[in-house]
């Protein structure tokens, strides 16, 4: 496999190598991304990997890249993930996610570089939605409630016309919530974990954590059955069609809480802050895999509290 990974120093990115170092020996990885790898390249000897410091909004580093490099696959990676962060600077994160794609995208269609590409996207596409419409398929309408998932559409729309108009070898997710040991501190769970732990630390009996809305339900999926998803879309996928990557399980945040408190035996008093609440939040996202499993076989196999003990060990491991 001959593959170019945007995001490359994501915590993606890391556990979709792990995967390619067991089922793709001999593989040539070009690793691109703003920021360089905190990771050692040398973990994954059975790959080729090469890494480049480009931004995406560098059309002609973008393009000297795709002809010099001719990627067989390239999965898309790279973005400004985060919802919230999207109400504070909206145009970073439409430029950082929608106009990174299409760069890509055109340089590719205008090379002439046969490549398959993944276009990674977002449940938060879907916005709010009743009770009676979960779980979400991917025939659900598409109702955007943030900044973020404004771009993820505009992703998404751009992927259909590359692939429809031009011909281009495009697959879509609409990808759930991820987790797993590695996800920065700036993503929900991981927050949780990384200040549970530290909570531990301290020689109280009681324990207090600020949250924003711990009453929205959410579909959590573990990264290391995600990437095996990304993996068979690469592979399998269907041109042009949208996949959702989900549990098809949804669970209440502070749910989470108690879980990950009761995995480090702590007794923890849930302190609200209205300034970490975002406007519009979507009340509840559950997804349906069905079609994923129906064209792949593809279906979660790492269980929740599975995912959270390995984020708690993470946690305890760097923070010690």
């Amino acid at each position: 496999m001959k593959i170019l990974i945007t995001g490359f120093t994501g915590f993606v990115s890391v556990h979709f190598l792990n995967l390619l170092n067991d089922t793709e020996p001999g593989s040539e990885v070009l690793g691109i991304d703003k920021n360089p790898p905190d990771f050692d390249l040398n973990n994954y000897p059975a790959l080729n990997i090469t890494f480049r410091d480009i931004d995406l909004l560098n059309r002609q580093m973008v393009n000297e890249i795709l002809i010099a490099f001719e990627p067989e696959y390239i999965l898309h990676l790279a973005s400004v993930s985060s919802v919230a962060q999207s109400w504070h600077t909206p145009l970073d994160s439409f430029v950082n996610n929608t106009n990174i794609f299409l760069n890509l995208v055109e340089q590719v269609r205008i090379n002439k570089i046969k490549s398959r590409i993944l276009s990674v996207g977002s449940s938060e596409e879907y916005g709010e939605v009743s009770q009676e419409a979960l779980p979400l398929t991917e025939e659900n309408a598409l109702n955007p409630l943030s900044p973020y998932a404004v771009a993820r559409v505009s992703q998404e729309m751009l992927s259909k016309i590359y692939a429809d108009g031009f011909g281009l070898d495009i697959i879509i997710t609409r990808s759930f919530n991820h987790i797993g040991p590695g996800q920065k501190e700036n993503f929900v769970i991981s927050s949780f974990a990384r200040q549970l732990v530290q909570l531990t630390r301290e020689n109280e009996t009681n324990h207090t954590l600020i949250t924003g809305n711990t009453a929205i339900t959410r579909d959590f999926v573990d990264v290391r059955d995600v990437v095996k998803a990304y993996y068979l879309l690469l592979k399998k996928g269907r041109k042009g069609e949208v996949y959702n990557i989900c549990s098809g399980k949804g669970i209440i945040l502070r749910e989470i809480i108690l879980k990950l408190s009761a995995i480090l035996n702590l007794k923890i008093n849930i302190q609200v802050n209205p300034d970490l609440i975002r406007p519009n939040e979507n009340k509840r996202i559950i997804g349906s895999f069905d079609k994923l499993h129906r064209e792949m076989g593809w279906r979660p196999e790492i269980t929740l509290d599975k995912s959270l003990t390995d984020i708690i060990d993470y946690w305890m491991q760097k923070i010690n």
